[in-house]
This record gives C-alpha cells, structure tokens and sequence, in this order.
C-alpha cells in the first residue's frame, strides 16, 4: 500500500460520504452512553461531522495515519473473521484515538470503539464494521456536546 496525497484525499472523501452511516451510529453510541451516565448527550448533526472530518484531515500528520488505518479496515478481511479479529480490534482503537488527538481523548475514544463497537454491523470485509465504530468513536469524542467537555476544568491551574 502506498499513501500518496492524492491517496488522502481519496480516503477523506470516503470518511465524508459515510456520513449518513457514521453520524446515526454517533448519536446512538452517544444516547447509549447518556443513558449509562445518567446525563444528556447532544446529538451531531451531519454538517458537524464533515467539519470535524476535514479539520483532522488538514493536520497533514493526522490526516494521513488517519488514511492508512482507514484504507486498512477498508480492507482487511479474514475467513471466518475470529481468528483475525484482534487485528481489527487493535486497528479500529488507534483509529479512533488518532482522531481523537491523543490522550486523555484518545483513551476515552479507545474505550468508546469498543462500546460502540458491540452495536455495528456492516457488510462487507471484517474490517469494515472496526471501521465505521472507530470513525463514531473518534470523532464523537471531539465533536461537542458533553457536558463535562463544556465547563472548565477543576483542575485549570494558572500561577
């Protein structure tokens, strides 16, 4: 595999026409998660989405790691799925903390993959329901709406 520019740019594209998958499958993971919190949860509409896709793609370091693990779950596929499943599992969580920018979010994203993981899936290769459960996790984390994200922190210390 090879990532050239113009290979970017196809798998963003590819992330911002799976927004009528991604983003439904953001406000459940998110509804779930209110549920289980015990708090309300902004649902993401599509157009915030595609702002946030093409603001992780324009850090040009992000975005192409981003590409690789996305044309990766793209492809990645495995007879009878189990005995590779840890590969997409692993690939679908550092998909989901890159777009997240790291820790403490990229932690939150991992574990959110793996939540919104359970709830996903989609025809086709193995990888492609790791995918799509990455793409919601990540950018769900980034996108706002949390609460607990809105406020400022206890923890902000200046001298």
């Amino acid at each position: 595999m090879e990532l050239t520019p113009a290979a970017v740019t196809e798998e963003h594209r590819w992330v911002r026409n799976r927004a009528d998958t991604i983003v439904p499958l953001i406000n459940e993971t998110r509804g779930r998660l209110g549920v289980l919190f015990e708090t309300h949860v902004d649902e993401v509409d599509e157009e915030s989405y595609l702002a946030a896709v093409d603001e992780v793609f324009a850090q040009g370091d992000v975005g192409v790691n981003v590409a690789a693990y996305v044309r990766i779950l793209r492809e990645l596929d495995v007879k009878n799925d189990y005995p590779g499943f840890i590969v997409d599992e692993v690939l679908g969580r550092k998909l989901a903390s890159t777009i997240a920018g790291g820790d403490p979010l990229g932690l939150l994203a991992e574990a959110t993959f793996h939540f919104a993981d359970v709830a996903v899936h989609t025809d086709g290769p193995a990888g492609l329901d790791d995918l799509d459960a990455a793409l919601a996790a990540g950018f769900q984390t980034i996108l706002p709406g949390w609460s607990w994200r809105e406020r400022d922190s206890p923890f902000d210390s200046t001298l």
